[in-house]
């Protein structure tokens, strides 16, 4: 009968093992040393005799073919350690003993890990399984691979790897549960080879872009981050690009943007948006928007000249680019008059009009844009300069978009607008209120709320309300949002719009028969601001007869 490879290989393991060990016993030279090897030697037999319960597979081979190496090497040095005299000289023999020892610690870690990881168990899967199951027993194969063996063989298993992840998203789920994240992380952290590493963040790049996975990256804490931040300042362009990616992914937790901010990371990623390729610039400024909307880092972005490198590269940027920059400036200016004063005087308000009117954007991407607008028109010496640069006729043409986070931007840029009676004017005759009214029917609470809130500005101008009585779900829309049974809703914006038109008798009853009475009972109760004067408003018009109607 044929003696399996393996088990040819195991004896042969076996049997070089027991020679060496009978072989020490007689050593003359370094005594110590190989009693440390003998140690190990024990170690490994047990974990030679562990393989042998397994059957053939392709890991185990390339195993057990390195330790036949290594005790190899090791008896053949051990007869020459027996002498009284050492031909090779003292110091050569002793490195030699050393690097024996050292490939034996490595032979009893890969085996260490290859008996653990499972894969012994897997040899008749492929066969006969699901795709999943194949998917599972390939990922597991390759993590362990990734563990063991020569720099060559990891980087083998790599571009393998890599290959897996990229065919599917599930695939990335099921190479997560196998465990490849943490391995992924440890040899970012300790391989020389940049091939390697290159290769490495890729891969956690990838798993960064699944959703269901970036629990697995966020649980590795600092030492991914800052391995990754290494990667960010010194690495090749693609690497910088692709660590950028992972980045992103993780710099939505607080922890890790204080982290980022801490460490360096702000002034690598506007490196990067100064001088790397289009698309490292854009996922660079995609890190900085999300790092900007903490609070506790902006005086990094401050101390960096951040302002000015994100104008330039909203100007000049990808599409991807420019829109990544401009909500980066719009975060770093939410409650923040001297930014915005800054931004301003630095070109700020041509470069959102150049980023607004260029056919890169898509409508989607003009929120941000529509949020800066906002965060600048808080400031009234800005709010002018927006208004002369012809905002308000490109805010109407957006409250209507089928977008529903550009409509509640621009609900709200509208009510920063109306700081004066000519603004107001101006807002209501271009076309504003049709727009905010239908947002008033909207699904979205947020979105009700917005246009309420922008009405109830707009309607500080007479000539404003005399356009909303013309609309046919002014007041009905306006009285449904008084409902107590709609949450999360300011119920002063609603109350003061019908507050803007009481004192019209058509409205009062249109109010009524919408129900605005057993409402305003109820937000009277709730002390809401405004409510119990609309009520006595309604109240003087003698319908108080149709109270009770539901």
């Amino acid at each position: 009968m044929k003696i399996p490879e393996n088990e040819h290989i195991n004896l042969s393991n076996q049997q070089l093992l027991q020679s060496l060990l009978d072989s020490i016993a007689h050593i003359q030279n370094f005594k110590g040393k190989w009693s440390l090897i003998r140690t190990k030697l024990t170690d490994l037999q047990a974990q030679l005799t562990d393989l042998s319960d397994f059957p053939s597979n392709s890991l185990s081979l390339e195993l057990l073919e390195a330790v036949c190496h290594t005790l190899f090497e090791a008896l053949s040095l051990s007869k020459t350690c027996r002498s009284p005299t050492l031909p090779e000289g003292k110091l050569k023999t002793q490195n030699d003993i050393d690097s024996i020892s050292a490939k034996l610690d490595q032979n009893i870690r890969d085996a260490d890990v290859l008996i653990k990881s499972g894969v012994l168990y897997d040899g008749a899967v492929l066969t006969s399984s699901s795709k999943r199951e194949s998917v599972r027993v390939e990922a597991r194969n390759l993590i362990t691979r990734l563990q063991i063996g020569t720099a060559e063989s990891k980087n083998s298993a790599m571009d393998s790897l890599l290959g897996l992840l990229q065919e599917d998203d599930k695939n990335v789920l099921i190479a997560v549960a196998q465990g490849v994240v943490p391995v992924l992380v440890r040899l970012l952290d300790s391989s020389s080879s940049s091939e390697i590493k290159e290769k490495t963040v890729t891969a956690i790049s990838r798993v960064s872009t699944v959703d269901s996975s970036k629990h697995a990256l966020i649980a590795e804490g600092l030492v991914l981050l800052n391995n990754l931040l290494r990667v960010v300042e010194s690495g090749s362009g693609f690497a910088k690009e692709k660590a950028c990616i992972a980045l992103h992914a993780l710099s939505y937790s607080k922890e890790n943007a204080r982290a980022i901010g801490s460490r360096g990371g702000i002034s690598s990623l506007l490196e990067i948006c100064q001088a790397g390729t289009p698309s490292s610039q854009a996922v660079a400024a995609g890190v900085l928007r999300n790092l900007a909307g903490n609070p506790e880092i902006k005086e990094n972005f401050m101390e960096e000249n951040a302002t000015s490198i994100l104008l330039t590269l909203s100007d000049s940027g990808t599409a991807l680019s420019q829109e990544n920059a401009i909500g980066c400036l719009c975060n770093l200016t939410s409650e923040d008059q001297n930014l915005k004063l800054l931004i301003a005087r630095e070109g700020g308000i041509e470069s959102l009009k150049n980023f607004w009117d260029s056919s890169a954007p898509t409508v989607r991407s003009l929120e941000v844009a529509v949020e800066l607008l906002r965060n600048l028109a808080t400031c009234p010496p800005i709010a002018e300069v927006l208004v002369s640069n012809g905002f308000i006729n490109r805010l109407v043409s957006v409250l209507s978009c089928g977008v529903l986070g550009v409509r509640i931007a621009a609900a709200r840029a509208v009510y920063e607008m109306g700081f004066d009676t000519k603004t107001l004017k101006e807002l209501g005759e271009c076309g504003c209120i049709p727009p905010l009214v239908r947002m008033m029917d909207g699904k979205a609470v947020e979105e009700k709320e917005a246009a309420g809130k922008a009405l109830s500005a707009l309607l500080v101008y007479a000539g404003n309300r005399r356009i909303i009585r013309k609309e046919e779900r002014g007041i009905v829309g306006a009285v449904q949002l008084l409902d107590p049974l709609i949450q999360n809703l300011d119920k002063k914006y609603p109350v003061s719009v019908l507050n803007s038109l009481v004192h019209s008798k058509k409205c009062r009853k249109e109010m009524v028969a919408a129900g605005a009475c057993v409402y305003l009972q109820k937000l009277v109760e709730m002390d809401v601001e405004g409510a119990k004067k609309l009520l006595e408003s309604i109240g003087r018009g003698k319908l108080w007869g149709v109270f009770a109607r539901p």
